[in-house]
């Protein structure tokens, strides 16, 4: 975080709220939360290591063992006679405390 943000905790409280995007939902996320204690997150692209584990620690109140940061690169789609892509995004991988547990309670649809 910049110096600016240290002096202001506002600020730093309201960048923390934009550096988790998302959860990531897969059948490898799901496998490492079950077998890591991990948890996978979608994030800004310019978050760091840092950030990602002040946000998590914040929003989830649970202790952060170590976070490992990926960038994932876009894949080309066809959108009729165009070519384009999606954007480039980065997912962090957030190993939990032994203990720490974090679930996303699914609501139930009728």
């Amino acid at each position: 975080m910049n110096a600016q943000a240290q002096r202001h905790p506002a600020a730093v409280s309201e960048r923390l709220m934009l550096v988790l995007l998302a959860p990531v939902v897969s059948e490898k996320s799901t496998f490492l939360g079950e077998k890591a204690n991990q948890v996978v997150f979608k994030v800004a692209r310019d978050a760091t290591k840092p950030e990602i584990k002040a946000a998590v620690e914040h929003l989830f109140k649970v202790q952060v063992k170590s976070v490992q940061v990926s960038n994932v690169k876009a894949r080309e789609r066809r959108f009729g006679r165009y070519m384009g892509r999606h954007n480039h995004w980065k997912k962090a991988y957030v190993a939990l405390a032994p203990g720490q547990e974090i679930t996303f309670a699914a609501g139930e649809m009728k």
